[in-house]
């Protein structure tokens, strides 16, 4: 029985265990099962592979995108390019090769949701994360202008005060991401503060968030008339991206 799973922490909840077992149930694909691995340490990892010598794969999450990295033997391009992992290919030699979906997974997504006016669309990235560093590329990529933002002085171009204490500076980005696990269940009642209010039909919120369907980021963009989409069609790509990386 071949084993795939998914590492993080906390693993509250997987859209990653629910897809792929409902996609080898109605693929009618054998001998695969899919298994969330919940571990406190990144350091783990190699008990966690000893432990199970049937597994040929993860996917791995918060907050482990980035220190995973060392203790791989090999990155693809973008993994490289990203500086960040969610896919890991674990070869029949034991050595395990990192690869990042999320960049694919988030480009076609944008480009399905806003096509060619993207590019018409100055970015404004909730986030410094992990997640952030594949959205970053993608918007380089696609020759997107874009700022960053943080809680934090120096980790970003802005931190959230900024547009607080001048709610004219959320006029120059009209497409704003969050990558940020603001608003995640089961912390729905949280989201990033900005000023929402100020935001009408020009503006396209995006969440990479997909649980709630509706987090209160979009909640508050919708009503304000922000056009909004979750990460849920995002997810679905990258999961596809990772089974074909497994099975190359």
């Amino acid at each position: 029985m071949k084993k795939y799973g998914l590492i993080g922490f906390p693993l509250s909840h997987s859209f990653s265990k629910r897809y792929f077992s409902e996609k080898f149930r109605e693929e009618d694909i054998p001998d695969c099962e899919y298994e969330n691995f919940e571990i406190k340490r990144i350091d783990n990892l190699s008990s966690l592979i000893k432990s199970y010598p049937n597994l040929c794969g993860l996917n791995v999450t918060i907050p482990y995108k980035e220190s995973i990295i060392p203790y791989l033997d090999d990155l693809d391009k973008a993994a490289k390019k990203v500086g960040a992992v969610n896919v890991v290919k674990i070869l029949k030699d034991h050595r395990k090769i990192g690869y990042n979906s999320d960049y694919y997974g988030f480009r076609f997504s944008l480009e399905n949701w806003l096509g060619s006016s993207m590019k018409k669309l100055k970015a404004l990235l909730l986030g410094t994360g992990g997640a952030a560093k594949a959205v970053k590329c993608v918007l380089e990529d696609c020759r997107i202008e874009y700022k960053s933002i943080s809680r934090e002085k120096g980790r970003g171009d802005f931190i959230y005060t900024d547009f607080i204490d001048d709610p004219d500076l959320i006029k120059g980005y009209r497409l704003i991401i969050n990558t940020t696990p603001l608003g995640m269940y089961p912390k729905i009642s949280e989201a990033p503060n900005l000023p929402y209010e100020d935001m009408d039909s020009s503006y396209f919120l995006y969440d990479l968030i997909y649980n709630p369907e509706k987090t209160l980021f979009l909640e508050k963009g919708e009503l304000s008339g922000a056009n909004i989409k979750n990460g849920h069609e995002m997810l679905v790509l990258q999961a596809e991206k990772s089974w074909e990386i497994w099975n190359e």
